[in-house]
């Protein structure tokens, strides 16, 4: 693993929350929909919470993108992550006094999904600011599998807990692990804009629309976030596990098969995370990250051709290896391509494009596997990523083209 960014300690000391919150947030992550379902005993309950999460999602994080561009990074982070420290620890006080409100639950839950949104693009767009640019991929690796890592140590621990302590005290791991990461965040260094001059109205709506401008403008921006689109919408089969878990997978038992395709993709993010160091100093990021999406839909085809479950669990892991990889080159061009006074707008859309793609993904495969059967909708949706991404290469070079800077 490359772990040259690990030796600046201002990237170290932000590098250390993501561990923080990696794990915590899928504590509250676990949390939410068990409470929900447990007071409704619906698991349509639990479809709607998820979606009353995603709209202030989006909306917070292309405001959260431009004023993360007008004001001292560092001090909207300390003041997003106290928001979704408090917000913890109010989903542990609804808990522990047993109030039993949906309303309350999806309330909160939205008003932390927009302290997350408002958060993110400004933690991604401080790398930058933080390391060299030969050292942007490998410091998105580092970041990427920490990530990956909190994906499945997370909701293991939340379900070795759940039964032991109760769903109360996930919520307060969640939020006094949080105030580790607003001390670690009070110690960075000032990250005010760059740039002289800068009115804190850009942060408006007029801010928001030139960043989407620049990214229209400017091709290997557009296509980076078309290549994730590309993947995500096309080839992200997770609503069809289910389903596969019980018609394809069953003689394995349908609870082991479901828990392990759905740890797959993450399991071989994290393997190629662990292996970042032979491939973050590659140059040529836009090759890299066409190659990726390729691969992603190599994976995702080979994974609905087959009827066995290790093959298949092997294809995801492969899928998610392609996906690291893919999220690596991804943020160092757009950490790279633009200047810091657009890096925050540039961090929101690409909050967007990662939280939504995967949601209009269940609704395509979803739809898609009621009219055709789940592992023909995996497999077109495979293919029609390897497809799309090759005549994208090939009409608009920019992509290929691209090269990391010096």
């Amino acid at each position: 693993m490359d772990t040259r960014p690990l030796r600046r300690p201002a990237y170290r000391r932000l590098w250390s929350t993501t561990i923080v919150t990696a794990v915590g947030s899928q504590l509250t992550a676990v949390a939410v929909p068990k409470q929900i379902y447990d007071i409704t005993g619906s698991s349509a309950w639990v479809g709607y919470a998820s979606v009353a999460g995603l709209l202030p999602l989006v909306v917070f994080a292309l405001w959260g993108g431009a004023i993360a561009d007008s004001v001292d990074r560092r001090k909207l982070l300390l003041v997003t992550n106290t928001g979704i420290a408090v917000t913890s620890l109010l989903f542990w006080v609804q808990a522990v006094t047993g109030l039993a409100s949906v309303a309350v639950l999806m309330v909160l839950l939205a008003v932390q999904q927009a302290f997350f949104g408002l958060n993110s693009p400004a933690r991604q767009a401080s790398i930058a600011r933080l390391v060299p640019a030969d050292e942007l991929a490998a410091a998105n690796a580092l970041g990427s599998t920490v990530m990956q890592t909190g994906l499945i140590a997370g909701p293991m621990l939340a379900g070795a807990l759940i039964p032991v302590a109760g769903l109360a005290e996930l919520y307060l791991l969640d939020a006094v692990a949080l105030c580790a990461t607003v001390w670690a965040v009070h110690r960075l260094p000032a990250l005010p804009p760059l740039a002289a001059g800068v009115k804190a109205g850009r942060a408006g709506l007029k801010g928001i629309a030139e960043g989407f401008r620049h990214i229209s403008v400017h091709q290997v921006l557009l296509l980076s976030f078309l290549a994730d689109i590309v993947a995500m919408v096309l080839g992200m089969p997770r609503a069809l596990f289910p389903q596969l878990a019980a018609e394809t997978y069953a003689s394995y038992g349908e609870g082991f098969a479901l828990g392990m395709l759905f740890a797959a993709i993450p399991i071989g993010a994290v393997l190629g995370g662990l292996l970042s160091g032979t491939f973050s100093r590659a140059r040529r990021h836009g090759l890299m990250v066409i190659v990726a999406v390729v691969a992603w839909g190599v994976a995702v085809t080979g994974f609905g051709l087959t009827s066995n479950l290790w093959v298949a669990v092997a294809f995801l892991a492969a899928a998610g290896v392609a996906d690291m990889v893919s999220m690596v080159f991804r943020g160092a061009i757009l950490l790279s391509a633009v200047t810091d006074e657009l890096r925050g707008r540039m961090q929101g859309v690409f909050t967007v494009v990662v939280a939504g793609g995967p949601r209009l993904a269940d609704v395509l495969h979803g739809t898609a596997a009621s009219a055709l059967g789940a592992r023909t909708a995996v497999v077109g949706g495979g293919l029609l990523v390897v497809v799309t991404m090759l005549i994208l290469a090939a009409t608009m070079p920019a992509l290929r083209r691209h090269r990391a800077t010096a």
